[in-house]
């Protein structure tokens, strides 16, 4: 297998970790304790084509393949998880649905000004009652009896980027009888009538990306801006999550080597018993674990990827391999940030270094998109073929 990065790649992976380090990590900490929305430097990452990177040009993205897409997701975590997170929303799931799904009309009035990153979108699938059991939701969309437009009511909880977002990706039932058969998609104007945002989520980590609940009062959504046939819905918000995982993983990785590189630095400054902590066995010995760990969690997320792209032409599933890679990158994360925070000791605990926000944030990897649980479910039974 040839591990090789293509000039293209490069050249992106360059680009974002300039961006990255430039803009996002000076203002990450501030942003994180104010919980404001970063709109400067989003507005400058679509400028840089980073909100629609595998969008095609005709359409104002980047028109880039996975693996540059997860290169550029890395650096941008590294810098600061809660811009990976606004930045992998609008790829993933948003553009993702709208590329494989959509209509040149719906491409060119929902996907264009994303991609372009003049706007932000969103994903409206979790509801208060349904987390991971995703299927049992109660959002209604009726059709009218002209059959012109659905009449759509109902909540949705936990929307990233739902307090500033001008469209959505929404998922209701049209047909209750069919249960997950009778949901469909939706391409939503938020700045609508009956869109209404509730407060934002006060959040442990993550805290620049904006999360609100979002409920429909009697809203009116035209037949032509439903995505797909009714009752495709569910099939399509899981084809989305696996892409969705894929960045996800590609953000835990970030996290992970942000986390993994603060320590190996504080390691070799560091001194006790006059010489450095590093030459301690056991600081050592998590120093090793972090580094194999983080390997291999870059390795099963670029494995993804390319798995990803291929399906492209092969049209094969990547199902497995994003769950594999989204399960190990989060713990991964996870881990890497406790080690982190264990090696800088009170430092760590401290906000006066970025260690703590790392372990807050690196959290979050586990939950969404699929919780870990949820992942071990998808890989036993992708590997088994039971239910």
């Amino acid at each position: 297998m040839d591990f090789q990065l293509s000039e293209e790649q490069q050249m992106l992976q360059a680009a974002a970790r300039d961006f990255a380090q430039q803009e996002v990590a000076p203002i990450a900490a501030q942003f994180d304790a104010s919980g404001e929305f970063p709109f400067d430097t989003i507005r400058k990452a679509g400028e840089l084509g980073f909100m629609g990177v595998e969008v095609p040009a005709e359409y104002g993205g980047a028109g880039m393949d996975t693996v540059s897409y997860v290169l550029m997701m890395e650096e941008i975590a590294a810098a600061d998880a809660a811009h990976s997170t606004i930045v992998s929303v609008n790829n993933s799931l948003y553009c993702g649905a709208l590329l494989q799904f959509g209509t040149h009309e719906q491409k060119e009035q929902f996907l264009r000004p994303i991609a372009t990153g003049k706007a932000i979108g969103c994903y409206g699938l979790t509801e208060p009652q349904s987390g991971s059991d995703s299927a049992n939701m109660r959002t209604r969309a009726v059709l009218s009896a002209d059959s012109s437009h659905y009449l759509i009511n109902g909540k949705k909880s936990w929307i990233t980027s739902g307090p500033v977002a001008q469209y959505m990706l929404l998922f209701a039932v049209t047909d209750p009888e069919k249960k997950s058969r009778g949901i469909s998609a939706f391409l939503i104007d938020c700045n609508a009538k009956g869109f209404v945002r509730g407060k934002s989520e006060p959040k442990l980590g993550i805290r620049a990306s904006a999360t609100c609940e979002v409920e429909f009062v009697d809203y009116r959504c035209p037949v032509e801006n439903r995505l797909g046939a009714e009752g495709e819905g569910f099939g399509i918000a899981m084809r989305v999550l696996d892409s969705g995982r894929i960045g996800i993983a590609a953000q835990a990785v970030g996290i992970a080597r942000a986390a993994y590189e603060a320590s190996v630095g504080y390691a070799k400054e560091r001194k006790a018993f006059g010489t450095p902590i590093g030459s301690f066995q056991m600081i050592q010995q998590k120093l090793a674990d972090m580094k194999c760990r983080l390997d291999a969690a870059h390795l099963l997320t670029l494995r993804a990827a390319w798995t990803k792209e291929q399906s492209k032409t092969d049209g094969r599933r990547f199902t497995l391999e994003g769950s594999i890679a989204k399960l190990v990158a989060s713990e991964t994360a996870m881990f890497c940030a406790h080690a982190a925070v264990q090696i800088h000791a009170g430092m760590g605990y401290s906000k006066e270094l970025p260690i703590e926000r790392y372990f807050r944030d690196a959290k979050i990897t586990e939950i969404y998109e699929g919780t870990s649980e949820i992942q071990r479910m998808v890989i036993a039974r992708q590997e088994t073929g039971l239910r």
